[in-house]
């Protein structure tokens, strides 16, 4: 699907208090950012930001920053968070292409990485560049904590089935999976839905999740 240009999106988002200018001067000292020493959490690829706001919402012990590669989808994060009647100050950010995430966040700086219904690349040629290929499973190992975890919601079983076996390939273990997530009540307890999962849920698409941790054998770690 072709994305609308807004033309006003970049002077909007280079005024807002909450999108990150130059997140790169961030890097090691996301916890100053938010003046406070709490986990940090990152979606990647944010979209509107509908599930990141609940998040914040949600857990005010928790900092999230979302990634969003499109100025004219941040737009619509930022406008939607200024129409909150109360916004979350546990929230930030970035416009950027998550391929330079270990620009952004130092090594064991992330405690958790949310992907949702990232963009599935369907050309072979391509494969490198979906979320949960193998070269981003080794960023995530880099910049997430020792007890850090990966959480991908996807509604597209193919590339759920590539991004299991890119997981597995990488050294990550599964700490829970299902092919079906409204139908599994253990898995589906407390979760917060995306804009896209509403969407794809009401057309009667099963959703599919995996959470996914670090091991020894995570392969961008040093030993």
């Amino acid at each position: 699907m072709r994305l609308r240009n807004i033309p006003r999106a970049e002077s909007v988002l280079g005024a807002h208090d909450k999108v990150i200018q130059d997140a790169a001067a961030c890097r090691g000292n996301w916890r100053q950012v938010f003046a406070v020493s709490q986990p940090i959490h990152i979606e990647i690829g944010m979209g509107k930001g509908q599930f990141l706001l609940a998040l914040a919402r949600k857990n005010p012990g928790i900092s999230y920053v979302g990634i969003e590669r499109y100025s004219s989808v941040l737009l619509r994060a930022a406008e939607r968070y200024e129409a909150e009647e109360e916004k979350p100050q546990n929230l930030r950010f970035i416009c950027m292409d998550a391929s330079k995430i270990e620009e952004v966040f130092a090594q064991g700086e992330v405690d958790r990485i949310y992907l949702n219904f990232s963009d599935p690349w369907p050309k072979k040629r391509h494969a490198g560049r979906r979320l949960t290929s193998a070269g981003f499973w080794q960023k995530y190992d880099r910049i997430l904590a020792v007890e850090g975890t990966v959480e991908f919601k996807t509604d597209n079983r193919e590339l759920f089935e590539f991004s299991l076996e890119q997981a597995r390939e990488t050294g990550w273990k599964l700490r829970a999976c299902t092919w079906d997530l409204h139908g599994d009540a253990e898995m589906n307890r407390g979760n917060v839905m995306t804009e896209y999962e509403e969407k794809f849920s009401a057309l009667g698409h099963p959703i599919h999740k995996l959470i996914a941790e670090r091991t020894d054998k995570g392969n961008g770690r040093p030993a």
